[in-house]
């Protein structure tokens, strides 16, 4: 990539996080929410761990990285309604009259949507701590819960951005979004030791990416990391992320060719 494309995509990566400064309403619910999240659940299902297979004797220690994973997918999967909201607008097709990249115009969507998983993310970690989560894993794994989230926000970034200029309907997105979003969430182990789930969720969990990157970040916050599971699930992430944002560009140049 060129330096006048990178340059081009910090340019028009700042100016999406300069609309998500604009709305504070939004950055307050994007910080609320993830504590409620730690109340309700963190005191829901705190003695679930007297059952066993959770690795740990606190259920905050297992609860963090779910819901550092669950706000990547959830804040991610709304990533198409912003690509609506230009295209509605105008902007979007105004842009596809200057020389700016292409890509740039693409990518700079995905770089915001990954700043602004990975500020939530240690957001979310902090407040743990603040509740007395502990994390033996240390900043490295910490380091990988993050990039781990990044990634699924990445995919699910890249495929909400997609689906928005092939749908160009708000109805459509929310539809999807509200039908994929909870099967995503329970369909791994977000709340759950595997050993404790069904066997047919087991095995769906196998095939979830939004399970990747909590099998990926909960192991590598533990004492003794199983690496096999960090860099087999973050790399199957990693392949999954660059499929979804070539995907994404193929489908921008199709709705080039379509205005």
């Amino acid at each position: 990539m060129s330096r006048q494309v990178l340059a081009q995509t910090w340019y028009m990566t700042q100016r999406h996080l300069m609309e998500i400064l604009r709305q504070p309403v939004f950055l307050v619910i994007s910080l609320v929410q993830p504590v409620i999240w730690l109340f309700l659940f963190g005191n829901l299902f705190k003695k679930v761990v007297e059952l066993g297979g959770f690795g740990t004797t606190s259920y905050l220690d297992y609860l963090i990285p779910g819901i550092v994973v669950m706000s990547a997918l959830g804040s991610s999967m709304w990533a198409g309604m912003g690509t609506l909201e230009e295209i509605e607008r105008g902007t979007l097709n105004r842009f596809l009259t200057t020389p700016v990249s292409r890509n740039a115009l693409m990518n700079a969507n995905v770089v915001q949507n990954g700043i602004s998983t990975a500020v939530q993310s240690v957001v979310i970690v902090l407040l743990g701590r603040a509740a007395g989560a502990d994390y033996p894993g240390g900043a490295t794994g910490l380091l990988i819960l993050v990039v781990a989230s990044v990634l699924l926000g990445t995919v699910f970034g890249a495929l909400s951005n997609a689906l928005g200029m092939l749908v160009r309907r708000r109805e459509s997105i929310i539809g999807i979004n509200t039908f994929l979003l909870l099967p995503l969430t329970f369909l791994s182990s977000s709340f759950m030791a595997p050993s404790q789930m069904p066997s047919w969720m087991r095995h769906i969990a196998d095939f979830n990416p939004v399970n990747w990157a909590m099998v990926a970040g909960r192991s590598a916050l533990t004492a003794d990391p199983a690496r096999g599971l960090v860099l087999s699930r973050g790399g199957a992430l990693l392949v999954l992320a660059v499929a979804a944002v070539w995907l994404s560009t193929r489908t921008f140049r199709s709705y080039q060719k379509s205005v």
